[in-house]
Parts: structure tokens; C-alpha cells; sequence
């Protein structure tokens, strides 16, 4: 099977620009409690687009830098891009596995690692133990995921949740774990971490005009695992278009957990 290829569309991108707006209001202290702040040195891990990497390079001002790491050339180009536009000279976008970053260790202040270990499931833990790894004594780790199946939207379209179902399935034939927020506190333990942090929150969030879920985005990847044909991708895309159009938009309602972990000085 494919790995899961970032769709680099608009509207995709828009969607991580409202999940970095989303995770800089509510994911504040948290930020803190890891360090990131003025003058730290932060490594976001799996960065996609780099929506996240431009808001942390924000915080840590031009003291502080970010290294944005993706596992793509064409997402790390994308990263590249979004850097470039927001005049951010304080980050520095490359290739690499979550696993095997190739930054040195003990380098940073603070690895981010957001909605990656549930596309990640037989790496999980290598992923963690290298960012634990590559965190300075004292410094710390972020781990950001969800809980897939308590995920909601209202209004509900039958259409919509069949693409939701079978993007579970085929995260399933991978041995992803969508859950995988859940346990977020044990992996950082199993990394030798102590766990300073552990909390859940729901977002509620009225979707604008064209934002697809990453359900669609993967819509090539279900093709190929045999999960999905062109007449399921076009009843999608009407059911996508559908909602598009809903006066007042859709609400979703995603669970969202945070965990925080510490190397021990």
C-alpha cells in the first residue's frame, strides 16, 4: 500500500492553517509548560505545510528557531512555501523520518509532534524514544493526537460518515491505532519521560466553505487498497459539496489530547 500522501490543495492547506489557529489558542500554557517561549529551540516533527512551525517561530521570536521536519520531499516543499510567505527566517524546513529526524541529539529545547503517531502505529514508540533523544536534559517532548472514533459532526450526512468508515479501515490495514491520543502519557513513559502534562479538550469548530476532511485526501491511497471505487469517491465528492453549501455551516466536534513529557535533568 501507499504511504498516506498529504494532499497539497487549498483547501487542504486552509485546513492546517485552522488547526494551527485552533491549537495556538487553546494549547497555550501547555506550550509553555513544554518551553516553548522566547528564545527556544523547537523541533516540530512530522510539520506537514509548516502552519504549526510559522506560529511557533512567532512565539520563540528571532532568539529562538524552528526545525520543521517532514518525511516527503513534496510536503517538505509545501513547508518550504508556507515559511517562505509568512517572511518566518527563523525555521528551517527538512526531509526526514519521524523516527530518524537526523538532528542531533540533545539539540533542541522542545520536539512537537502533532497528529502523526496515529498514521504511525508499528513506529509509535521509536518515534517518541528519537524525540525524547534528541531533547536537551530538562527539556521536553509534545505529543498532540485524537480519538478518531469519538469524532462528530452535525448535521451527520450517511455519505460523508461512509468515507469516514472506510478511512478507519484502511488506518486499520496499516495497524494505525486512531485512538492512539488515549495513551499518549504511556508512550512518553515507555521513552523514559516523566509526564508533567496530560489533559483533553473538545473543539468545536464551524467548518468554512471547502474544507475537506483528511479522509479525502486519502481518497487516491482507499482507491489503491481496494476500499473504494470512482463511484464512491464522486458520491463523496457531492456529499463533501453538499455540506459546503449548509446554512450555518457544519459544527464538528473533535476530541483533541495533549500530553507533555520531560527528560529528566
Amino acid at each position: 500500500m501507499p504511504e498516506y500522501a498529504l494532499e497539497l490543495s487549498d483547501d487542504e492547506r486552509a485546513r492546517y492553517r485552522l488547526m494551527a489557529e485552533a491549537a495556538c489558542r487553546s494549547e497555550a500554557a501547555s506550550w509553555a509548560t513544554a518551553g516553548i517561549a522566547e528564545g527556544a529551540r523547537v523541533a516540530d516533527v512530522g510539520c506537514g505545510p509548516a502552519a504549526v512551525s510559522v506560529v511557533v517561530a512567532g512565539v520563540v521570536g528571532p532568539t529562538g528557531h524552528v526545525w520543521a521536519v517532514d518525511g516527503t520531499p513534496e510536503t517538505a516543499a509545501a513547508a518550504r512555501e508556507t515559511v517562505e510567505a509568512a517572511g518566518a527566517t527563523n525555521i528551517t524546513v527538512s526531509t526526514g523520518d519521524a523516527a530518524d529526524t537526523g538532528l542531533e541529539p540533545g539539540s533542541v529545547d522542545v520536539v512537537m509532534i502533532r497528529h502523526v503517531l496515529a498514521h504511525n502505529g508499528p513506529s509509535e514508540q521509536a518515534i517518541v524514544d528519537h524525540a525524547a533523544a534528541l531533547v536537551r536534559p530538562g527539556g521536553a517532548v509534545l505529543l498532540v493526537d485524537t480519538d478518531a472514533a469519538a469524532v462528530r459532526a452535525r448535521p451527520e450526512d450517511p455519505d460523508v460518515m461512509d468515507l469516514d468508515a472506510r478511512y478507519r479501515q484502511w488506518h486499520a490495514q496499516r495497524g494505525n491505532d486512531l485512538a492512539v491520543g488515549l495513551r499518549l502519557d504511556e508512550l512518553l513513559e515507555k521513552a523514559g519521560l516523566d509526564v508533567v502534562a496530560y489533559e483533553g479538550r473538545f473543539e468545536i469548530v464551524r467548518l468554512p466553505p471547502g474544507i475537506r476532511p483528511p479522509a479525502w485526501a486519502a481518497r487516491d491511497a482507499l482507491t489503491v487498497a481496494g476500499l473504494a471505487g470512482a463511484d464512491d469517491i464522486a458520491r463523496w465528492h457531492a456529499a463533501l459539496d453538499r455540506y459546503a453549501g449548509t446554512t450555518p455551516p457544519p459544527k464538528l466536534f473533535a476530541p483533541i489530547f495533549l500530553a507533555v513529557g520531560r527528560r529528566p535533568a
